[in-house]
């Protein structure tokens, strides 16, 4: 065998060699277990509660409104429903805005919106009137929408018989003091002529001091007795006025109504004292529940519509006669354990809802709801009675939930 073909044997041994080495490689390779890397990701990150999608590994301010973002940290855990369950400080629920309501019986028929007017309330209304006749000196009030109390001096007043009634006081009260005819009951002409002055508008306040300095003035100040809000000024600096006369009229702002007009096919629907709510979008939607205090027993004869008048308080004396008010009725009381509809999650997995745990985190629940109304949705499953849920910042909390676990079906293994 000459030499060239001892070399193209030994090439060929070699590559076949070569070729089972690689194949054992491989084959070992396969057989080792894949090694499990350590998934680092930072416990905390920096969100918007007005855009949760942002989230920095850094604070600063939010590149799309501005506002400053909040710090999350991410609560550990293997099981689901820790990875599930976000925990957030107290300091972070109150920057996202983070509010809550307990599951009860709601009514959940569908309602209807009704547009009102709100008006003052005429049972707090008040009128100030003269009490004898003359000219007015002073106004001390003299702005409508002012506020006044009792006790507060409103206009000085010249007034001729009220001189003469102050002189007769004061002779009474002398007379007393210096003769002593048994004859004469001179108490009971002095107790006669206070009488007459508390009459005409002095308070005892202002004839002990006419009984102490003995002499009285050319004008007397008139005080208030009664308090509100000024509706209406009648008179003017200089005006002669009358017995009865009206001075200003006055309005108690914080209890008002609110007017509004029903088909007469459905008054049927609601008696007085029925709970109503009513929103103000001058107020930027403000809720507050109001009570109903008349149905007109009368049509229109015009449009043959009713008067429906709803009862609202007003505390802080935000609301003002003449604002446009919203009231929702519901045509029908269908009572139902309901939840907030603003606390629902609707997705292609269904709806659910974020619920408060007694150790303070939130956690995700799946529900299952009926057909209600804008407020209230009736709670078929998932829900029990007392439950809190989440009704504003549900969203943050469910992009929480996503960058800590993933969109991988972060709801799996969740039951109703």
């Amino acid at each position: 065998m000459n030499n060239k073909i001892k070399q193209y044997i030994w090439l060929k041994a070699f590559r076949l060699l070569a070729f089972s080495l690689l194949i054992a490689t491989l084959f070992a390779a396969c057989k080792q277990k894949p090694q499990q890397v350590a998934k680092t990701q930072s416990k905390t990150y920096y969100t918007c509660s007005m855009h949760p999608q942002i989230h920095e590994d850094h604070p600063g301010n939010c590149p799309i409104c501005g506002m400053k973002l909040i710090k999350v940290e991410l609560a550990g855990g293997s099981s689901s429903t820790d990875m599930n369950k976000i925990d957030l400080t107290a300091s972070q629920i109150q920057l996202a805005g983070i509010r809550t309501d307990t599951i009860r019986e709601e009514n959940v028929g569908i309602e209807k919106t009704l547009t009102g007017t709100v008006t003052a309330n005429e049972n707090t209304a008040a009128e100030l009137s003269a009490r004898i006749a003359g000219r007015i000196q002073q106004l001390f009030v003299k702005t409508i929408g002012e506020k006044i109390s009792a006790g507060q001096p409103v206009y000085s007043i010249y007034s001729e018989d009220l001189l003469e009634a102050e002189k007769e006081y004061l002779l009474a009260k002398q007379q007393q003091k210096v003769l002593h005819n048994p004859d004469v009951d001179y108490q009971q002409l002095t107790s006669a002529a206070e009488n007459k002055l508390q009459l005409w508008g002095l308070s005892s306040a202002q004839i002990r001091n006419l009984a102490a300095s003995g002499k009285v003035a050319a004008t007397t100040v008139v005080l208030s007795k009664i308090s509100g809000t000024v509706s209406d000024i009648t008179v003017h600096e200089g005006d002669y006025v009358t017995e009865g006369m009206s001075i200003l009229k006055t309005q108690a702002l914080n209890n008002l109504w609110v007017e509004a007009q029903l088909y007469a096919s459905e008054t049927g629907n609601y008696k007085v004292s029925d709970r109503l709510i009513v929103s103000f979008p001058d107020l930027g939607g403000q809720v507050i529940a109001g009570k109903v205090e008349f149905i007109n027993p009368e049509l229109s004869d015009a449009s043959k519509v009713d008067l429906i008048r709803i009862s609202i308080p007003n505390p802080q004396n935000l609301i003002r006669p003449g604002m446009l008010a919203y009231i929702s009725i519901a045509n029908g009381k269908q009572r139902s354990l309901a939840v907030p509809a603003s606390a629902i999650l609707t997705d292609g997995q269904g709806s659910k809802v974020w619920v408060k745990n007694p150790s303070g985190g939130f956690s995700p629940r799946m529900i299952k709801i009926g057909s209600g109304n804008p407020n209230y949705v009736p709670v078929l499953s998932g829900l029990t009675n007392g439950d809190i849920v989440v009704t504003s910042g549900a969203y943050l909390l469910n992009s929480e939930a996503i960058f800590k676990n993933g969109n991988n079906n972060s709801m799996s293994g969740m039951k109703m």
